[in-house]
This record gives C-alpha cells, structure tokens and sequence, in this order.
C-alpha cells in the first residue's frame, strides 16, 4: 500500500512505526521534535515551526535511521493526514 501526498510516497507495508510530532525551535536556530501533548502543555512558551507525521522503517527495537517525515504546516492539516493514513490500514 502506498500512500502519496504531496508527490511524496510512503510505502505503508513497511512501516515498523507510525507517530506524530510537532518539531519546536529552539536557542541557536536548532530544531526538535516533541510530542503534541508537550506541545500543547507548552504553547505560551514554544513556538512550533511544523507538524511531521514520522514513518518509520526499522525493525522495531533497533535504532530509527530509516524514516520518513512528512511536514504539516498546521495540526488540523497532521490530523487530516493521519486520518488518511489510517484508511490505508483499516481496510487489511
């Protein structure tokens, strides 16, 4: 199963893990991701740069060096997406 967006292909038959982030700025130009609940906890303090949906390929237990991530620019933009995404794996 493939899903497209954007021109971008996940192969979602390969997907060890599958989650949400927000990715923050942080002092010296860097960026991080965190977890959409510490992002939300946080919102007076953070200024988040974008959404990412982080698709994994790795063999679960294994250091993650083979991802995907595909940028939102807003969270009602990452949760159309994952809703999308989860179609896919409904219909197995």
């Amino acid at each position: 199963m493939i899903y497209t967006y954007k021109n971008e292909e996940y192969d979602l038959t390969k997907v060890t893990r599958l989650y949400p982030a927000a990715t923050v700025e942080v002092p010296g130009g860097e960026t991080a991701q965190v977890s959409l609940e510490w992002a939300d906890l946080k919102k007076d303090k953070i200024e988040i740069a974008y959404y990412v949906l982080v698709f994994d390929f790795d063999p679960v237990g294994e250091v993650p060096t083979n991802r995907k991530e595909l940028k939102c620019d807003s969270k009602e933009e990452l949760f159309s997406v994952m809703q999308e995404v989860n179609v896919y794996f409904t219909k197995q």
